[in-house]
């Protein structure tokens, strides 16, 4: 199963380009993420929608669109034609992540017109009559992502996207372009780790690395949001923390030479679509600075690492990932393990 993603500022032809091309590649299907976003103002309360300034801030939105083309690739199958901007780094990385999670590969195509060719085409755009202030209000937001666009183009968009430049080029002919790249193999699969989705409770062992100045270090992954500590899910016959020593070699390339100390258990209580379990923390010890100039710098896995405070780590990790740092070392301090429930100290 695959997904052919066309990406690229507002106004670069994307939805046009892809409507011609699934009629060029043999059994594929438009999926236009834009209805998953109509469909949240129906389904969300106005308040929780005013919080974003754009429905792909929403974590709904995003597990809605990989679930709705996983859905679709099951339904009908064959090649899916997904025409979306993604301008920020992890909401790419989260999305196509959760698509290689469910074993679906993402050909990432960027539609990348000249600038002045690209606000011709806004200024030129056809508005819906119906929309209140319609004219002033799309045209100012396609205006308003010109310069998130334009960063994103020079940091990390073409990193894994086959560049097509459209500034002289009809979508027909932009389409005749991208089928001839896919089915000559010139655009290649994302680099995007695939890590399954949990179908029950799991064990997740994570370990606590320090610098020369008792900060932790935090990883920041491709395949989900938010900054983690390094580590991993248990395999099957795997001791918990053979597990986590493992991990920090696949991710950091730092290699523990002894098993890491246990710091704290803790049940994370299943909140639907995850599935919860045990949750366990480890003393990896203090890395000296030759050792820590020795990480890895992000590759498929992670996007970024740091080391940070204690506080720092309060504006990272989400809360209850926070608390169970927070006992951990405390645990740490103490010399002695803790036992959790949902982040809280329990006996």
């Amino acid at each position: 199963m695959t997904v052919v993603w066309i990406n690229g500022a507002f106004g670069a032809g994307k939805t046009a380009t892809a409507r011609e091309l699934i009629e060029l590649i043999p059994n594929s299907t438009l999926f236009d993420p834009e209805v998953v976003g109509g469909a949240l103002t129906h389904l969300l309360p106005p308040k929780r929608l005013a919080e974003v300034g754009d429905f792909q801030d929403l974590p709904i939105w995003r597990r809605l669109v990989i679930d709705t083309a996983a859905a679709l690739l099951a339904e009908i199958g064959g090649t899916l034609v997904v025409p979306m901007t993604l301008l920020r780094q992890e909401y790419r990385d989260e999305i196509f992540g959760g698509l290689a999670a469910r074993r679906i590969t993402v050909q990432h195509l960027l539609l990348a017109p000249a600038e002045t060719i690209l606000r011709e085409r806004i200024a030129g755009r056809e508005i819906p009559p119906d929309l209140p202030d319609g004219e002033i209000r799309v045209r100012q937001w396609s205006y308003d992502h010109i310069e998130p666009y334009r960063a994103a183009l020079a940091s990390w968009l073409t990193a894994d996207a086959h560049l097509v430049d459209t500034s002289a080029l009809t979508p027909y002919e932009t389409a005749v372009r991208i089928a001839e790249a896919v089915a000559a193999g010139a655009v290649p699969v994302c680099d995007i780790v695939q890590t399954p989705e949990p179908t029950a409770e799991t064990v997740a062992s994570g370990v606590l690395l320090f610098d020369e100045r008792d900060r932790v270090l935090l990883v920041d992954p491709t395949y989900k949001a938010g900054w983690e500590f390094p580590g991993g899910v248990v395999e099957p016959g795997e001791a918990p923390a053979r597990a986590g020593m493992r991990e920090v070699a696949e991710e950091t390339g730092i290699e523990l030479d002894d098993v890491p100390r246990l710091l704290v258990v803790d049940w994370e209580r299943p909140v639907p679509p995850g599935y919860g379990g045990l949750r366990l923390l480890f003393d990896g010890g203090r890395l000296d600075s030759a050792e820590a100039d020795r990480l890895l710098l992000p590759g498929p896995e992670l996007r970024a690492w740091r080391f940070v405070s204690e506080d720092e780590a309060a504006d990272l990790l989400p809360p209850v990932r926070y608390e169970r740092l927070r006992w951990a070392l405390r645990a740490r301090e103490r010399g002695a393990a803790l036992y959790l429930e949902a982040g809280t100290p329990v006996g």
